[in-house]
């Protein structure tokens, strides 16, 4: 049975820290209105852009000042723009202020209703540039009756244990937001494909659009055939309608017919050590959390 998810990636210059939200809004507004689609995905800190400054230390210096926990009215504001549109919504990260002062790079996801259904801290900033402190844990969040999607930030694509950690806990699909503005987006499309492919999911990965990103966001399949391209950086909107039921058929057929690495393990199989992170892979539970019934997850 099929399980369609219909996405509305949008490739935007970023929004400087600050701005009024109702330019957004009727941007959202208008996205919904022209592809009806259930999800709408703006880039990795589309609503904190600080363009206009060149130098790191007065960049972070700003992303500091900006911070905002996420009980903030801002926050609340984002959550009625998605329950007005009656859409899920990820508009992008915040700059999240962290109850011990941490400075997180932040993603929100707001349900049809306008609540938070779920927030990711990026694990993997772009170190040394960055000033955000890590997250501590990967993020999963469902759609009732569609199935279970991963967070990732920009950066987190470059370490492939985010994505298999994602899969393991069930995503179906892996929402990567992004805001390259250096040549190795070039890198990171070869990425998000690869990502897919290994763990035979679907990857969104949303750039911001230029003159700011490089763009060229994408959509991927599980077995990982590009869906939907931007070609280059200037501003667009991707649509496509995913069925999230091809993670499963692909999963139990095999890429291509052939590989099917979610079994590669038998229970009676020895367990492998992973001494880069002290730990293992114990055959007798490694397989992914597919959600039966599809509900809130638990991780």
């Amino acid at each position: 049975m099929a399980r369609n998810l219909s996405i509305a990636a949008v490739q935007a210059a970023p929004r400087p820290i600050g701005a009024d939200l109702a330019g957004f809004a009727e941007d959202a507004a208008r996205v919904a209105a022209d592809t009806g689609a259930q999800l709408l995905v703006y880039p990795e800190l589309h609503l904190f852009g600080w363009e206009g400054l060149t130098d790191d230390e007065g960049r972070n210096a700003l992303l500091n000042e900006s911070a905002i926990a996420i009980t903030d009215p801002f926050v609340a504001a984002l959550g009625s723009l998605a329950r007005s549109l009656g859409r899920w919504l990820i508009p992008g990260s915040i700059c999240e202020r962290g109850a011990g002062g941490e400075l997180y790079n932040t993603a929100l996801v707001f349900a049809p209703d306008g609540s938070l259904a779920a927030s990711y801290r990026k694990v993997f900033p772009w170190r040394p540039s960055e000033p955000y402190d890590p997250g501590d844990r990967f993020v999963v969040f469902d759609i009732d009756g569609v199935g279970r999607l991963g967070l990732s930030i920009c950066y987190d694509a470059w370490f492939p244990e985010v994505t298999r950690q994602l899969a393991w806990q069930g995503a179906e699909a892996v929402i990567n937001i992004v805001k390259t503005t250096t040549p190795d987006r070039e890198q990171e499309v070869v990425l998000a494909q690869a990502n897919s492919i290994v763990n035979q999911t679907f990857t969104v990965s949303v750039n911001s659009a230029g003159p700011v990103g490089r763009g060229r966001s994408l959509i991927v399949d599980p077995e990982g055939a590009v869906r939907a391209v931007s070609p280059d950086a200037g501003a667009t909107v991707l649509t496509d309608t995913i069925d999230l039921a091809a993670v499963e058929r692909v999963r139990e057929n095999g890429t291509a017919g052939y590989n099917r690495m979610w079994s590669q393990f038998r229970p009676g199989d020895a367990p492998i050590e992973l001494p880069l992170y002290d730990g293992r892979i114990d055959p007798s539970t490694w397989q992914p959390r597919i959600p039966s019934p599809l509900t809130t997850p638990t991780d």
